[in-house]
């Protein structure tokens, strides 16, 4: 087997490992170790005054992945030096591995733990938890506004953190899905349309919409498969039509369509202008306000969650089977 194949009995194990633990706590997560990783490599290519910013940003964005493929594939070389006297040790420290790249346990989590203090009515506790979820100002959001915003990281995150690492895992193995989560890291870095990474975040944005455009649109697929299941026919097909009418006003050319489907599938109203770093944003609405108790939104996105990863998790063992 080469590094960039993979068996269908790792893809599931480390599914349901990620399921059961998530991250778990204290342990050096190696997200963390790509950010250290790009938080170094910046500033000396920045330096390099023969150069455009957008060429140093090229050329940034290779070495960072570079690096980070030369440490897997030394990860992976003594994970083969140990199969032939701890074949069991290697197996469980590659499902281990990447089971830390898939986020479906701590994304669930977060959402119900924002949900919680809501209904206890501490409010200032929502907010300060919403932050890791969300980029926009949550200081003066009230409820609502509140678990909408969690339905949009729902929708979003349910791609960056679940689906498209399963869709990369499954073509090119543990290389894939960590090249994956590099240049998503990279976009989350500097990836911003500011003065400072416009240029030099170029490259490492287009990748990052790049290595998702398939993901993105199939997770919207997902949700409507799981809202015409859970909910039934009538839902799945307001979130098949939503995810083609709002799905494409979305700023980002990938976030809309699953966050459009969850609206669809929920039948509420997401997006909109909001507040980022004090400066008000305008973004189009993405659907309409049906549910009225959206103290029920959350529990029911879990679901749809849940099922739509299932459901990714099913395809990929059809294609692949278990050995």
């Amino acid at each position: 087997m080469t590094p960039f194949e993979i068996k269908g009995y790792h893809i599931a194990l480390s599914f349901f490992l990620d399921l059961i633990i998530g991250d778990p706590r204290g342990f050096p997560h190696p997200v963390s170790g790509i950010g250290k990783i790009i938080s170094i490599y910046e500033e000396p290519f920045r330096r390099l005054k023969i150069f455009s910013e957008k060429v140093k940003g090229i050329l940034f964005f290779f070495a960072v992945n570079l690096t980070v493929l030369l440490i897997t594939l030394f990860f992976l070389l003594i994970l083969e030096s140990l199969k032939n006297n701890y074949f069991m040790l290697s197996e469980v420290l590659f499902i281990f591995t990447i089971s830390l790249f898939l986020a479906l346990k701590g994304l669930i989590t977060t959402g119900l733990k924002i949900e919680e203090y809501l209904q206890k009515k501490e409010i200032a506790l929502a907010r300060g938890e919403l932050k890791a979820l969300v980029g926009r100002d949550t200081d003066n959001l009230e409820k609502n506004s509140i678990r909408k915003a969690i339905l949009e990281s729902y929708g979003e995150n349910l791609n960056d953190g679940v689906i498209a690492p399963l869709f990369w895992l499954s073509l090119f193995g543990l290389p894939g899905i960590i090249f994956y989560k590099t240049v998503n890291t990279l976009d989350s870095m500097v990836g911003y349309k500011n003065e400072r990474y416009i240029h030099f975040g170029w490259f490492s944005a287009k990748m990052d919409d790049l290595l998702n455009f398939i993901p993105a649109r199939l997770t919207a697929l997902l949700i409507v498969l799981s809202s015409s299941i859970y909910f039934g026919i009538s839902s799945g097909c307001r979130a098949l039509k939503w995810t083609f009418r709002y799905g494409p006003k979305h700023p980002s050319p990938n976030s809309g369509y699953p966050e459009a489907a969850l609206a669809g599938a929920l039948g509420v109203r997401l997006l909109g202008p909001a507040y980022y770093g004090g400066k008000l944003v305008e973004k189009p609405y993405l659907g309409e306000d049906y549910l009225t108790n959206l103290e029920q939104a959350i529990p029911l996105a879990k679901n749809l969650l849940y099922l739509s990863s299932f459901f990714m998790l099913f395809i990929i063992l059809i294609f692949k089977g278990l050995k």
